[in-house]
């Protein structure tokens, strides 16, 4: 239930981007996202006596200036596509790091590095690729690619917030190892999202300040971090390796909320291609998420 709240959270902070995105640029809502989730989590820490202070410093940068810049790219792709499709876009993060993982058998295949259970190891590759292929087939039935510049440029910038976030899924286990409470990570993130997005506004200048519009800034922040603490919550509960794997699974929830907000705000169509090329991405990110599982039991499990 956590995972879907946070689903839900998630889908609600991209309506609220692409309505802000009417009043702001791509760069002021990247920067007040990270300001208020900052200060929310901040809040939070001090409220539960956790200490914002780390010794890791350089794993946190890493990680977090990452997720900061795929943040960024999916906030573009969310003002210029259809809410669902930049959804979409940003989930396949678990297609990209099968992807990673297919590279990495293969090499080791062509160095002879996996003799033992070698097989099954070549068969379990050659799933995760089929996932992969899946992923982005369907990726083309949700987007049917055109001449449109601006929706190319949208629908790289998406996909870019995926394999980014793939990445920044490997740091945040390195930071698992060593300890680092969820809290500390998700407010460095948070941090370095304000900071990217201030570099951002200073290249491309600020929009016209009205209060009335800043309303959709403060939901983006809140929606952000509420929706990291329910996704952190969903993880903490889960009691087993089978249950921690429904979790992940369940997060794909975010893609049919935000298909239908997609339709209720913004009167978005989606014809039967569309719906059909949702399910293959979702089925085909569940699949990878398993098969990599199976074959790769310390392999990162996603977070938003």
């Amino acid at each position: 239930m956590w995972m879907i709240v946070a689903s839900l959270l998630f889908a609600v902070m991209g309506v609220c981007v692409k309505k802000g995105a009417t009043f702001f640029s791509s760069a002021e809502l990247v920067f007040w996202r990270g300001v208020i989730s900052a200060l929310v989590i901040a809040l939070l820490a001090w409220s539960q006596g956790i200490s914002l202070r780390t010794t890791h410093f350089k794993l946190h940068a890493s990680r977090s200036l990452v997720g900061s810049f795929s943040m960024s790219a999916w906030f573009y792709a969310l003002a210029y596509l259809p809410l669902g499709a930049a959804m979409t876009l940003n989930y396949l993060s678990s297609v990209w790091v099968a992807l990673f993982l297919v590279g990495a058998g293969f090499m080791a295949y062509v160095t002879g590095g996996t003799k033992e259970g070698e097989s099954r190891m070549l068969l379990g590759q050659l799933a995760l690729l089929s996932t992969v292929v899946a992923g982005f087939a369907g990726v083309v039935m949700i987007l049917k690619p055109g001449a449109d510049p601006q929706a190319i440029a949208a629908t790289l910038s998406g996909l870019l917030s995926g394999l980014l976030a793939a990445f920044a899924y490997l740091q945040v286990v390195a930071l698992t190892r060593v300890g680092e409470p969820e809290t500390r990570v998700v407010f460095y993130y948070a941090l370095a999202t304000a900071l990217v997005g201030g570099v951002w506004m200073l290249v491309s200048g600020t929009s016209a300040w009205h209060w009335a519009n800043a309303v959709w800034l403060l939901l983006i922040g809140l929606s952000a971090a509420f929706g990291q603490l329910a996704l952190t919550r969903a993880y903490g509960a889960a009691q087993s390796h089978v249950e921690t794997l429904v979790v992940a699974n369940l997060q794909y929830c975010g893609i049919l909320f935000a298909v239908l907000f997609g339709i209720w705000f913004f009167d978005e169509h989606v014809d039967l291609a569309g719906w059909i090329g949702i399910a293959v991405v979702v089925a085909s990110s569940v699949a990878a998420t398993i098969i990599r599982d199976r074959l790769f039991p310390k392999a990162p499990v996603e977070e938003h």
